[in-house]
């Protein structure tokens, strides 16, 4: 090997899912194998899109990653620290780590807070030591709105005053208040208008590249999912179907369940 040879070593992703299993209980004898021993990694700074048809296990499985669904077995590292039986301390440094964005826009929300206060409560609780006064955080927070793209005139805004896609938006700015290292994105556009849609995957990819976060990108919209993602998973019944670089799968699917999927994206 010559002097200016170069070995390349594997980065460590920084999630890592190890035949992970979520059971839930349906009366005294029936159980519903959610997911079914999955295992797969996400590279840092990279955004990874999980897709499926409704009740394949996906909203499941991110919610497991999110440390909120507890697993029946197997494990998920982070950073290559397991987060089962983590101590309360321990759970809440990790919430900061990784932040989830909820589908359901107006039940993430608290209908009694302005946008103002609910952005405010986390910078509260998550942030006072960095920011003590309000007239810091009301400048995080002016910033927050800028990064999602949104006018300070909604600070003041209950949130049934304001549009889904806003309320998205300022979902993403929640979760960015705490600078995580991962966000996962739960169906973030599937109850918007197509065109909102387009503005909120733009968006999203421009906030992952500026801010050098890691992305899990939970969709059943295919075609959203190869403008936005590096890589993707196919699931289905619980399962890993396939798995793979966006331009593999969707050039070369191997399973027919995946070329199913991809022969049902409407042709524009």
């Amino acid at each position: 090997m010559s002097d200016s040879a170069t070995v390349s070593i594997p980065a460590t992703p920084i999630i890592s899912v190890k035949e992970a299993s979520v059971i839930f209980s349906e009366g005294k004898s029936k159980v519903k194998l959610a997911v079914n021993t999955v295992s797969f990694n996400v590279e840092a700074k990279k955004i990874l899109g999980i897709v499926g048809t409704s009740g394949c296990g996906k909203t499941t499985l991110a919610r497991a990653i999110a440390g909120i669904q507890p697993l029946s077995s197997g494990d998920i590292l982070f950073d290559g620290n397991s987060i089962r039986n983590m101590s309360r301390t321990e759970r809440i440094q990790y919430s900061r780590k990784v932040q989830l964005v909820f589908q359901d826009t107006l039940g993430a929300l608290n209908p009694r807070m302005t946008i103002c206060d609910a952005l405010d409560e986390v910078l509260k609780v998550h942030r006072k030591a960095e920011m003590p006064s309000k007239e810091k955080r009301l400048a995080e927070i002016k910033l927050l709105l800028d990064k999602v793209e949104l006018p300070e005139s909604v600070l003041n805004c209950y949130p049934h005053e304001i549009s889904g896609g806003q309320r998205q938006r300022i979902g993403i700015a929640r979760a960015l208040a705490v600078k995580p290292q991962v966000l996962i994105a739960d169906e973030p556009i599937s109850a918007l208008d197509v065109s909102v849609q387009a503005q909120i995957i733009k968006m999203l990819a421009h906030l992952i590249a500026e801010e050098k976060m890691t992305m899990l990108f939970i969709a059943h919209d295919l075609a959203a999912v190869r403008c936005l993602c590096d890589n993707i998973i196919v699931m289905n019944a619980g399962k890993i179907e396939e798995m793979g670089s966006c331009n593999e799968v969707y050039t070369s699917p191997k399973s027919k369940f995946t070329r199913e999927l991809l022969a049902a994206i409407p042709s524009i």
